[in-house]
Order: C-alpha cells, then sequence, then structure tokens
C-alpha cells in the first residue's frame, strides 16, 4: 500500500534533478510511507540489521587492507598485526568478528518475528523469499569469514564442510574442487574463500535493496495480521518508527558493546588461537554458534549424503513456508494452537543447538542409560538431535495440515478493533465511541 508520490519539486534544480534522477523523491516517500500504527518493537529489527550490515561492510574493508591471504601470513596478520600494529585494530577486529554473531542474533529473531505473525503469507511471498536468500548468503558469507584466521578450527572446518559438497551426486566433487582449488584445503582455498567472503556483503546489500523494494509494494504486515484498509490505520514512517527504530538500535548498541569491550572472546574457540596444522585434528570439529542447529542435523543422519540433503531440506523448508501454511488467519496471536507447536518448534531449534556443539558420542546424562535396546541409547547427543530434528521437520508438516482442524479465536475488523478476553469482536464504531454515563 505505497500509494502515489506526494513530493512535489519546489526549486528549479529539484525540478531538473527529479526529472533525471528522482533521488529526492525516493528519500521523501521513504520517510512518508504509510506504517500501520500498531507496530511493536518487533519491527525494529530491520533498523537493527541494517545497522549489523554497513558495521560489518565498513569493518570488513578496512580489515581486508591489512589482511595477508595466504597459508603463511593469514593466522600472523590477524592474530598479531591488525590486533597489535593496526591503529585500533583490535577494536575494528572486534566489532567485526562479533558483529556477526550480533548479525546472525538479529536475523533469527526477525524471523522468528515473521513466521509467529505469518509475515510470509500472500501478498508478501517474494519479501519472505528474497529475506531467506539473504540469510543463506549470510550462512556463506559468515562460514568462507570463519575459515579466514587460518586456525586450527578454521583450516579443519573448511575440510569438513568442503567435504560433505562432495556428497552431492554428478555436481559435487567439481564443486569441491572448484572451492579447494586444487586437490585439498590449501592456499588456493583461503584465495578463495577470501575472495568470496569480501564480495558477498556487497550481494547481500544488493537483495536488501531488492527486500525493501518488496516490502514497499503490500507495505508492512503488523500483529494483528489485519490488512490496512485506510488512512486512519497508518502512521508517516519519519518520525514515529524512525525514532522507535533509533531506540531500539540504541538497546541492541548496548548488548554489542557489552561483548566488544567486555566479553570479545566469547564466541571464539580456543583451538581456533592456535596456527593451522593439517597434521593436528582437534578434538572436537564445531562450527560458529548460529550454525550449530544444522551441524546437529547434518550428523544426527548417519549417511553422508543424507546428511547433506537433510542440512538443504531444514534450509529449503522455510523457503516453502508461505505454501506449506495455507490458514486464512495470519497472526499466531489468533491461533493458540499454531502457538504451541510454534513454541515447540523453537524449543527444537535450542536443543538443535546445544547438541551441535557437543561430542556426537557423547551422552545427556554421563553415566546413565534411560533406554538400550538394539545399543540404541536415547541418551545420546545424536540421538537426542535425531528426536529434535524429527521435530523440526515434523512442525513443517503440523503447519500444512493445522488448518484442517485447528479453533481460531476471532480477529479483529481493523486495526483499532479490539478483541475482549471472552473471544467477542468489536465493532470499530463501538471501540472508538465514548462511554455513556448511567
Amino acid at each position: 500500500m505505497s500509494g502515489p508520490s506526494i513530493y512535489e519539486p519546489k526549486t528549479a534544480i529539484e525540478r531538473w534533478l527529479d526529472s533525471r534522477l528522482p533521488i529526492i523523491r525516493f528519500g521523501v516517500d521513504f520517510m512518508d510511507f504509510p506504517t500501520p500504527r500498531n507496530l511493536n518493537y518487533w519491527w525494529t529489527f530491520g533498523g537493527i540489521l541494517s545497522f549489523c550490515l554497513v558495521a560489518q561492510i565498513v569493518t570488513g574493508i578496512v580489515l581486508a587492507m591489512h589482511y595477508d591471504p595466504s597459508g603463511a601470513g593469514a593466522f600472523i596478520s590477524v592474530e598479531q598485526h591488525i590486533m597489535r600494529d593496526v591503529n585500533y585494530g583490535w577494536l575494528i577486529r572486534g566489532i567485526h568478528a562479533n558483529g556477526a554473531s550480533m548479525f546472525f542474533l538479529a536475523v533469527y529473531l526477525h524471523m522468528l518475528r515473521g513466521i509467529y505473525y505469518g509475515s510470509y503469507k500472500a501478498p508478501r511471498e517474494v519479501l519472505w523469499l528474497l529475506g531467506c536468500v539473504i540469510y543463506v548468503l549470510m550462512m556463506a558469507t559468515a562460514f568462507m569469514g570463519y575459515v579466514l584466521p587460518w586456525g586450527q578450527m578454521s583450516f579443519w572446518g573448511a575440510k569438513v564442510i568442503t567435504n560433505l559438497l562432495g556428497a552431492i551426486p554428478v555436481v559435487g566433487p567439481t564443486i569441491t574442487t572448484l572451492l579447494w582449488g586444487g586437490f585439498a584445503v590449501d592456499d588456493p582455498t583461503l584465495n578463495r574463500f577470501f575472495s568470496l567472503h569480501y564480495l558477498l556483503p556487497f550481494v547481500i546489500a544488493a537483495v536488501v535493496v531488492l527486500h525493501v523494494w518488496a516490502l514497499h509494494v503490500p507495505g508492512n504486515s503488523n500483529p494483528t495480521g489485519v490488512a490496512v484498509k485506510s488512512k486512519s490505520d497508518t502512521l508517516p514512517f519519519h518520525p514515529y518508527y524512525t525514532v522507535k527504530d533509533g531506540f531500539a538500535v540504541s538497546l541492541f548498541l548496548i548488548l554489542f558493546a557489552t561483548f566488544v569491550f567486555f566479553l570479545p572472546d566469547a564466541f571464539a574457540k580456543v583451538d581456533n588461537e592456535v596456527m593451522a596444522n593439517p597434521l593436528v585434528t582437534p578434538a572436537h570439529i564445531v562450527p560458529e554458534w548460529y550454525l550449530l542447529p544444522f551441524y546437529a542435523i547434518l550428523r544426527a543422519i548417519p549417511d553422508k549424503l543424507g546428511g547433506v540433503i537433510g542440512l538443504g531440506g531444514a534450509i529449503a523448508l522455510v523457503f516453502a513456508l508461505p505454501w506449506i501454511d495455507r490458514s486464512k488467519v495470519r497472526s499466531m496471536r489468533y491461533r493458540p494452537t499454531a502457538r504451541i507447536f510454534f513454541a515447540f518448534w523453537v524449543l527444537s531449534a535450542l536443543v538443535l543447538g546445544w547438541c551441535g556443539s557437543q561430542e556426537p558420542d557423547g551422552q545427556l546424562f554421563p553415566g546413565v542409560t534411560f533406554f538400550n535396546l538394539i545399543d540404541y541409547d536415547i541418551n545420546s547427543v545424536t540421538w537426542v538431535s535425531r528426536i529434535a530434528a524429527f521435530y523440526y521437520f515434523a512442525f513443517f508438516v503440523i503447519l500444512g495440515l493445522l488448518p484442517m482442524w485447528e479453533k481460531t479465536r476471532p480477529v479483529p475488523d481493523s486495526l483499532f478493533t479490539p478483541v475482549l478476553s471472552h473471544g467477542a469482536a468489536v465493532p470499530a464504531s463501538a471501540a472508538l465511541a465514548p462511554e455513556k454515563k448511567g
């Protein structure tokens, strides 16, 4: 619901520029964009994510000026030159390294909000798909950035993940060889990853532009899921939501700064503080925390190809959400049954994340066997991963079947209409009418 432009050039220079490059019109229309008046703070993560992207690009460009993409120099350039010799190099690297975690924290909350409030439903399918593309690009960029310090965990992480690609039929070995630049993970691999890690953030920025464009065609969703029906349902984006977004970014910066200045190595791996050695394998190879749920799914399936398919399927199902969930009610505010299944789905993802950080042959409660039949012990981390992974995938099946039998609460007629505790919707005119004194 973007509507016609309200910008009118007032000076000769503005008229001349507007007829050739309407950049001022774009800025004015962006600020005056009609936005649902009932958006809560869950809708501020778009601004937070924009800040994270800019911070990652700016700090990444500075770090690239001092990075040596070679097996002999990568570790020294990161751990010694940047941290000790470059002016404020410790700060720039701290912002960039912790910024990746902050970026993923914000994007996960942003995606969970979209699922909870049904923001992926028509006519916002393309908006959701572009968001998922951004997420996949983020994962690829983060993985390649994780390899660049060329520590033990970086090297062996690259070796494990690229080897998995070889399980893909027909094209897998070719893709692996192209990424390696040879027959094993070595200097050419590091060069390729550095080049792609530098390039992909700009690709992400381009897709973000498309994402914002796709948002401005149907307009924002809102917590009720009710469509905007009149101007009274909206407010201009500026100053109402620019101020709200600014406040949310300020709070987010407090959390960000806490990690940068007080816990700079909270997300770092001890093994990665040692230079890569192809002859010594770390005891436990794990990716960064934001990839752990998918890593757990990968390990939960004993077959190598099956694990790759499971990992790819876990992401593909998120892409397919607009077509899986056919409920006519958007927001889970009015879908109590769906809300329960969604809560367990989030819990399953958290359990998978924990399992991904543990050794696959470890036990939930060491020394205790709850069930042992034909060597299947559900107390093991592997079996906990399988149970959590089963529900992760089952959730999408449940979401597709749920509209057939779920009982939803009444949805308000408009953004102004409240819903009483007993479920009776009140007409907007009655809700806005002054109370009569008896």
